[in-house]
Order: C-alpha cells, then structure tokens, then sequence
C-alpha cells in the first residue's frame, strides 16, 4: 500500500506508531547509554529513531497537504455552485421561455405525453437504458417511443432533435451580432 492511497485515519494512526517508535526508542537509546552499552547498539537504535522520525515527518507532511488540497477543492466547488446557481438565477426567464418554445414545438408534433417526457429526456443526453430506468419502462419500450419522436418530427436522430433545440442557442456573439 502506497502512502497516496492510505485514508486521513490511516494516516494518523502511521503517524501515532511512528510516533510511539520514536518514543520508545529515544527511551530505550537513553537507558542503553546510561548503562554503558556498545557504540554501534547506540547507533543502530540513533538510526531507528531518526527513520520513525522521518517517517513521521512524511506521514504529517502528506495529511497536512492532503488536507490543504481537500480544502481547496471544496472552496472551488463551492465556487462552482455559486457560480452556477447565478447563471441560473440569471438565466430563469430565459430557461423558462425556452422550455415553453420547446413544450409548444412538441405538441405541433402532436407527441403523447410520454413522447414528450422521452423526448425531453433525450434533450438532456440520457441513453435509452437511462430513459427507461427514469420512466419505470423497458429500453426496448424507450427506443420504441424515442423512434415515433423522430418520425413524427422528421428528424433523423438524436443529434439532429439536439440541434434542432439548441443550433441557434450555442452561436459565439460575434455569429449573432454579424447576422443582424
């Protein structure tokens, strides 16, 4: 297991052991020098000590940084949210007079209700798995109905029901203002 993929709790429990070993092994090294034991004993135990310490270092560097990455994201998600509840206060009278230009376009095809619904879901870029999971039916019923939308509209497709919606909406200013 590699020290990106420990969880924050598996990471401070590391850190506690190493911690402990440190510890311990700063105990142990100080009781074997006041008693006299062998330079090379001392040093082996210095050594142990200084990789738990290390180790412990790492351990607490990576959960700070991993903390301060987390931190970030959830400010730029939280950013995102803002920025997208904006655009949909912003844009409200705009989506709503486009959902009724839609709503009109669908029953000049004289579309059931369930039509509309698959349609609409269509728009939204569901799959037909998808759609039927939505609409409690099966796929074949979803490709079934999402087929009578494209005949009775005369579009070939999704890609063309799409276009047929939004072409005009996804023009840059500069196409718009340069037809005007």
């Amino acid at each position: 297991m590699t020290e990106s993929s420990l969880s924050k709790g598996e990471r401070r429990f590391l850190a506690g052991v190493l911690l402990g070993i440190v510890l311990l092994v700063v105990v142990d090294l100080a009781m074997d020098y006041k008693v006299g034991a062998d330079k090379v004993h001392l040093l082996v135990e210095l050594a142990l000590a200084l990789a738990a310490s290390i180790g412990f270092v790492l351990v607490v560097k990576d959960s700070f940084e991993k903390e301060k990455a987390l931190n970030q994201s959830r400010l730029q998600n939280l950013e995102k949210e803002k920025e997208a509840e904006k655009w949909r206060k912003e844009s409200l009278k705009y989506i709503h007079g486009l959902s009724l230009a839609i709503d009109k376009q669908l029953e000049s095809w004289q579309l059931t209700q369930a039509e509309k619904e698959v349609a609409l879901l269509l728009l939204k870029g569901l799959s037909l798995k998808e759609i039927a999971d939505v609409r409690s039916t099966t796929e074949k019923t979803a490709r079934a109905q999402s087929g009578v939308i494209y005949s009775k509209s005369g579009l070939a497709g999704r890609s063309e029901l799409s276009a047929f919606f939004l072409e005009d909406l996804l023009q840059p200013n500069s196409i718009t203002e340069n037809s005007k």
